[in-house]
């Protein structure tokens, strides 16, 4: 018993006093204790309240149905059937006459501007011309050969060398053979000279071998014997002279001769020389050969080139029209240099189309034959038109409404809308009008 006394407060606190203090302990715990279960009730009906709350409106509210979309909306602007074309020129050029006025209907190839280059050019075409009738008749000229009378005038020069060739060739064979009978002739004097001299020279020795015996026997006298000596001495001398005398002859004639020989030879030389140079003259004139032919066409053919190039650069002074179309707009006039814009621009306005700016996001919805509508306050009417192709390339957004919170910078596809008759001719004075489409799809 003590020790359970002393284990336990409440026993030993068994006393009214300590019965009191112990309830005033357990109050709090209880107070709490009850709080926290309202507070658990309280946060499990609340959340419960507030679930079927939030799933009852639900279930009694009906079932919406969301609608198609069944047009798309872009913006674009007006143009003409081909674009807007700029007929330009060198900018160096300047405009000498415009030919053409602003909505003027113009055909393609109709002049529409002649340049200040045009007399320049003109000239140089006359020019050209010029040298292919030179050139042609060159031609003419070597294909016919040389004039008949040229011909003639070369033939009779070849037949005056030959005759010349000829006499002077005669002449001087006969020079030859008169000198060799002149030598003949002097040779068989002269021999015959020799012979009365030797025959004269054998009876002086014969005389002089008689009398020199003559002379030992003392039949003569000394003075008769030295006559016949001295008849020998001058018979023998007459005699060497002679012989002198003779190939003197010999020697001269035959110099003269081949003198004349070489006389003949060069005539011979000269004669053939001339002759030859006479007869290819005549064959240069008389020949007409396909080489020089064919050059002189050669040449002919440069000079029709050069004419074909100078009117090339003449139709340049011509501005023309590249296509049928309206003037819609004129950047040079006459007397102006032609500017950087070119001269004037051009559309066939008899056709228009809308190129609308469609998002990107949309043109999987697009397609061709699809019908429009076109709009602008610009415009009197509404327009019609259908799709007529869609463009390949995704682009930045060029046309932008005045909303300044639009997107600028937004993707886009061009889809390119044809419009019908009636339509083209109200948009065909509104070139580049930004306008609305309202594409069916």
């Amino acid at each position: 018993m003590s020790q359970l006394n002393q284990k336990s407060p409440l026993v030993r606190d068994g006393t009214p006093s300590g019965s009191a203090s112990f309830k005033q302990s357990r109050r709090p715990r209880m107070i709490l204790a009850i709080a926290t279960v309202f507070v658990v009730v309280g946060v499990t009906s609340y959340r419960f309240w507030w679930l079927h709350s939030q799933q009852s409106p639900v279930a009694q509210m009906p079932q919406v149905n969301i609608p198609k979309v069944t047009k798309v909306a872009a913006l674009g602007k007006l143009e003409p059937q081909g674009e807007v074309i700029k007929v330009a020129a060198p900018t160096e050029n300047r405009v000498e006459q415009l030919l053409v006025k602003e909505r003027q209907e113009v055909k393609a190839g109709q002049v529409i501007a002649i340049l200040d280059s045009k007399d320049r050019l003109q000239a140089a075409v006359v020019k050209a011309q010029q040298q292919v009738r030179v050139k042609q008749a060159n031609l003419a000229q070597v294909q016919a050969g040389a004039k008949r009378g040229e011909i003639e005038a070369q033939k009779a020069q070849v037949e005056r060398l030959k005759a010349q060739w000829q006499g002077e060739k005669t002449v001087q064979e006969e020079t030859i053979a008169r000198l060799k009978v002149q030598w003949q002739g002097d040779k068989r004097a002269q021999l015959a000279t020799i012979g009365k001299l030797q025959a004269e020279l054998n009876n002086a020795q014969a005389e002089y071998k008689r009398y020199q015996k003559l002379f030992s026997e003392g039949a003569i006298s000394k003075s008769l014997f030295d006559s016949k000596r001295l008849s020998v001495d001058t018979a023998t001398q007459q005699l060497r002279e002679a012989r002198a005398i003779l190939s003197r002859i010999d020697g001269t004639s035959r110099r003269q001769i081949s003198e004349a020989q070489a006389v003949l030879t060069r005539i011979n030389t000269t004669g053939r020389q001339q002759i030859s140079e006479a007869q290819a003259t005549l064959d240069k004139i008389t020949e007409i050969r396909p080489v020089d032919v064919e050059a002189t066409k050669a040449e002919v053919d440069d000079a029709i080139a050069q004419v074909n190039q100078a009117q090339k650069n003449l139709a340049q002074a011509y501005v023309r029209s590249p296509q049928d179309g309206q003037v819609l707009d004129i950047h040079t006039r006459a007397g102006e240099v032609v500017s950087s814009d070119g001269i004037v621009e051009i559309g066939q306005t008899r056709q228009m189309f809308v190129v609308a700016e469609v998002y990107q996001s949309d043109i999987s919805k697009i397609r061709p034959g699809q019908q429009v509508r076109v709009t602008s306050d610009a415009l009197p009417h509404q327009l019609q038109g259908k799709v007529d192709w869609i463009g390949l390339q995704v682009r930045r957004q060029s046309v932008v409404n005045t909303d300044p919170s639009t997107n600028i910078d937004a993707r886009i596809v061009e889809v390119h809308i044809r419009l019908d008759k009636t339509s083209s001719h109200n948009a065909a004075q509104f070139t580049n009008l930004q306008v609305k489409a309202v594409i069916e799809i």
